[in-house]
């Protein structure tokens, strides 16, 4: 299974192509829309929210309600179109009108991909770079990992995100011991997508601070997935590590520059002795571990237990304080352009977060069980948990 996004920040729609979906897999909007909501969502969240009510048009690879087997492709249009149809349209201007156009930038935000962009790609008006680099592509982003999200739960896997830190104020509730559904539950009431609600006032403050501030925080998410069987991915080679792989799904998410799975970098001061997660048998449930201290994951492979990926999200860098830059046609240093922006936008990093690694494990679970039909990849599972369970 494999995907390709398309559209700008300021374009028409954005547009998503998924390749590989079984077929008589049940899908409508409304399974996707969700999911587009809750990205929506989040204390800090800038005025681009309050223009756009993101809902997906399925244009093909599915029919009467469920999949074909055939290319799915997934549109959401921008509302915010209509503002800019003369600056962001397709057909050719005239060098007046180049001229008289307003919104050129020469000037790079530190933090962004203005400048190594228009560098690489030789433009001189940077908005060819910021409009593609912009975070509204995560939109289309979650509305594939809603897809993947629909087929593993089909299966009995499933998946949250929740904020465990914003601006250095830490979660104190943690996800060990909560199901899913509990996660679900407490996060989708809180502003922050927090578990703690001592914390939950904490970041919402903290948040309003740096907006006052003309500032942005950044922060830390997570995701569990439960349900999952053990042996996805490979121990074989380096591309083939499920870990990996979800590895570099995270950090491909707009602002985001680590990643951590189980205790991840605590790892480094711990003993062996805790930090490996011993193993058990049950007749019933066969082989599991008394701890998930490495995540669900042993050599690039699922174990069974649930899947635990942190995420560090910095803070948005386009800032109503601007920092200093130059101008790439005066060479002379001034303030950095700004364009209309969140100041915290962790919690809904949360949810995208939570749909890049459902696009990666529903991956891994297609290749592993094969991705033809959904009654073939339930055999196929059936039959490897006995053999699991035997073993």
């Amino acid at each position: 299974m494999r995907f390709l996004t398309a559209g700008e920040s300021h374009g028409p729609q954005l547009t998503a192509i998924i390749e590989g979906v079984p077929s008589h897999l049940p899908l409508t909007a409304e399974d996707i829309n969700r999911h587009l909501q809750r990205r929506q969502k989040g204390h800090g969240r800038g005025r681009r929210m309050q223009i756009e009510k993101d809902q997906v048009q399925i244009k093909s690879g599915v029919r009467h309600g469920k999949t074909t087997g055939a290319p799915i492709t997934l549109v959401v249009e921008n509302n915010d179109w209509k503002h800019w149809t003369k600056i962001m349209g397709a057909e050719p201007i005239t060098e007046d009108e180049e001229k008289e156009m307003k919104r050129i930038i020469t000037r790079p935000r530190p933090g962004h991909a203005d400048l190594n962009g228009a560098i690489k790609y030789e433009h001189r008006d940077m908005r060819n770079v910021l409009e593609r680099s912009s975070a509204r592509e995560t939109t289309i982003r979650v509305a594939v990992g809603a897809v993947a999200q629909k087929l593993l739960s089909e299966f009995g896997v499933n998946i949250a995100g929740h904020v465990r830190e914003i601006g250095g104020i830490v979660s104190e509730q943690s996800s060990d011991g909560l199901t899913v559904e509990d996660i679900l539950q407490h996060t989708e009431e809180s502003p922050v997508r927090c578990l703690d609600k001592n914390a939950e006032k904490k970041m919402m403050d903290a948040i309003d601070e740096a907006k006052k501030n003309g500032d942005s925080i950044g922060g830390v998410v997570e995701v569990v997935a439960e349900g999952l069987p053990s042996g996805l991915g490979s121990h074989v080679h380096y591309d083939n590590k499920l870990d990996a792989k979800i590895a570099q799904g995270v950090m491909s998410i707009n602002a985001f520059k680590g990643v951590e799975i189980g205790l991840g970098f605590e790892a480094a001061r711990k003993p062996g002795s805790e930090v490996h997660d011993e193993i058990a048998y049950d007749e019933a449930k066969g082989y599991y571990r008394l701890s998930n201290r490495l995540g669900g994951f042993e050599g690039g492979m699922t174990t069974g237990m649930p899947v635990v990926v942190k995420g560090v999200m910095k803070p948005i860098p386009t800032l109503y304080k601007p920092l200093k830059s130059v101008d790439i046609d005066t060479k002379e240093p001034f303030e950095a352009s700004i364009e209309r922006s969140d100041s915290c936008a962790v919690p809904a990093a949360a949810v995208v977060c939570e749909h890049a690694v459902s696009f990666e494990l529903a991956r891994a679970f297609l290749d592993k069980f094969g991705s033809d039909t959904m009654n073939d990849i339930k055999g196929a599972l059936e039959a490897y948990q006995k053999k699991a369970r035997e073993f």
